[in-house]
């Protein structure tokens, strides 16, 4: 018998499309239709409940719905839809791999963009907290946390318990919260005077043998070594790697804050030079997967209409996606000299959003005398999230089952592509190994 018409499908057998977000539409910033959303959404969520175990957004929403009087969403006020949107920290699982309600689906379901959307409407009616807008412009802070003394008197108060209980009433950021050294030799002094290799290049599926760095603000202040293996491991396989001329950050921690204006700014900084060097030759590479995800997703889905944004997006790669290129046309070096053992690798979540498959995974499984298993849940961390007074409880419980199973595994090394996941990860595990970013791993499975 077949469905009426009018009947809605249960999930849907298409692949999920994604519409652009109308940022620039001032009807996106009206809380009327706003809010009928939210309640459209929320109530399709309420009766669904498949997202339940991503994060804090979903658990928020339903336990809403179930301490109200009419056990509905119509029972819930209106004034505490804003605390589900607290909760998202726009990861894009639930639209990714868990919702089956997302476009093609008569529906139309993103739960990310619209939580982006009344974070925008929070963003401009000045409902964010100073101390948030600082601790997510993440270049301004690295550039003066990297100057002589300055450098040596953050990284200090980073470490005393009298000046993390300041920093807690007056930047939001929790004594116990793990927050990384910032480097007086950042990865654009270190490579400064490197010049990339002068070699025959060979074009391997979408790439064309020649990477360009963007360093990232996180790479370049504060875990500079991951940059440095990553341009050990590329020209140790024949290319050539160079640092951006200049870049801004990319625009993720202001979007998670609903600053589009910022991610609008950074954009008409960054894009023009990312171009310029793919018309010269060059694909784009970042060793943080937030980063990429940005230029691949977002920004398309912000400028839909930006040829230079649509250039970017196709030739900016993951490293190891790059690599993995690299290798089936047989231009990847497997002369490794060290086995690794067990790694536990977790996937992060905007590396699993781009779709790319587990690139590490099967890059790592190369090295003889090694087991890479894979934990795919979320470490909780998302930069601000994981460091806030108020959520920092919250993401500790959200990495809780991924530390478990890395103990359960009895790992050799546990690793993850974004460093700020790894560290959150890794704080909780006794490791026999410093190394938790696969990049660093690689470099030393090659023995360079």
């Amino acid at each position: 018998m077949s469905k009426s018409p009018t009947s809605p499908r249960e999930g849907s057998l298409e692949a999920p499309t994604r519409h652009p977000l109308d940022w620039q539409n001032p009807d996106f910033y009206n809380e009327t239709p706003l809010f009928e959303e939210l309640e459209r959404v929320y109530d399709i969520c309420h009766g669904c409940r498949r997202c339940v175990s991503l994060c804090d957004a979903f658990p928020t929403l339903f336990d809403l719905v179930d301490e109200s009087d009419t056990f509905e969403v119509d029972g819930v006020a209106r004034s505490d839809y804003w605390k589900v949107v607290d909760e998202c920290f726009l990861c894009d699982l639930c639209y990714q791999v868990k919702c089956p309600y997302v476009p093609p689906h008569e529906w139309n379901i993103d739960f990310p963009h619209l939580m982006l959307r009344a974070k925008a409407i929070q963003f401009g009616k000045g409902e964010r907290k100073l101390s948030h807008k600082l601790i997510s412009n993440t270049t301004l802070n690295g550039k003066i946390a990297s100057l002589p003394v300055l450098n040596q008197v953050i990284n200090a108060a980073n470490k005393s318990p009298a000046m993390r209980k300041a920093a807690a009433k007056m930047l939001d950021i929790h004594p116990a919260a793990e927050l990384p050294d910032f480097h007086r030799a950042t990865l654009r002094k270190r490579l400064s005077n490197h010049q990339p290799r002068s070699i025959q290049t060979t074009v391997a599926g979408p790439t064309r043998g020649r990477a360009a760095l963007f360093a990232t603000c996180y790479c370049n202040f504060n875990e500079p070594g991951i940059g440095e293996d990553l341009v050990a491991v590329f020209e140790h396989n024949g290319i050539p790697v160079r640092l951006t001329e200049k870049e801004s950050c990319c625009g993720m921690p202001k979007l998670e804050q609903g600053d589009l204006k910022t991610v609008q700014k950074y954009k008409e900084k960054n894009i023009p030079q990312l171009v310029k060097l793919i018309d010269e030759g060059w694909d784009i590479v970042a060793a943080v997967p937030s980063c990429v995800l940005m230029f691949k997703q977002e920004l398309p889905l912000m400028f839909p209409a930006d040829e230079d944004v649509l250039k970017v997006k196709q030739h900016i790669f993951d490293p190891f996606e790059y690599l993995l290129h690299r290798h089936k046309a047989e231009l990847f070096r497997t002369d490794f000299h060290q086995p690794l053992g067990t790694v536990a690798w977790h996937v992060p979540c905007h590396q699993r959003v781009q779709n790319i498959g587990p690139k590490t995974k099967q890059i790592l499984s190369l090295v003889p005398g090694t087991e890479i298993n894979a934990i795919e849940r979320c470490s909780g961390h998302d930069g601000t999230y994981g460091v806030r007074n108020n959520s920092y409880a919250k993401s500790q419980k959200i990495a809780r089952p991924v530390i478990s199973r890395a103990e359960k595994m009895q790992a050799d090394y546990l690793v993850s592509d974004c460093p700020m996941a790894a560290t959150q990860i890794a704080d909780g595990l006794e490791l026999k190994h410093a190394e938790t970013n696969p990049l660093s791993l690689l470099r030393k499975a090659y023995g360079i």
